[in-house]
């Protein structure tokens, strides 16, 4: 049997910039992407820490070092600018893996810097 898990997720992320017209999805700092194992077009949950919502997109690259997290089409109108949110990914496991599998936690901080980490991040005090 296979088990839906939660594999990486950046917490309290702020969100930067909001783009109604846009195709759709939400655009990530890729410093971000690559620290936290997201990947380019992997489906996201996002939860607004303000208002509740929680909504599913996919992940576009942003330039990296900017701390942009931006929502864009459909989903742009579910948060405001200034808004915190949780960007989850899952994946599947099996029976073995459950038993071992850690999803990688970056905490951030109001720049969408990390802050804290569940595991060993090189330069880590760099990113601060």
């Amino acid at each position: 049997m296979n088990h839906i898990v939660m594999n990486s997720k950046l917490h309290q992320a702020k969100i930067t910039s909001a783009d109604l017209y846009y195709e759709g999805s939400c655009t990530i700092d890729m410093d971000l992407v690559d620290l936290c194992g997201f990947h380019i077009n992997e489906q996201v949950h996002i939860v607004n820490v303000n208002n509740g919502e929680r909504f599913v997109t996919y992940v576009i690259p942003g330039e990296r070092g900017s701390g942009t997290i931006g929502l864009n089409g459909a989903c742009a109108r579910l948060a405001q600018l200034g808004d915190r949110v949780i960007i989850m990914s899952y994946t599947q496991v099996n029976e073995e893996e459950i038993k071992t599998h850690k999803p990688k936690v970056l905490i951030l901080n109001e720049k969408n810097q990390v802050v804290q980490s569940n595991f060993e991040v090189e330069n880590l005090k760099t990113l601060v």
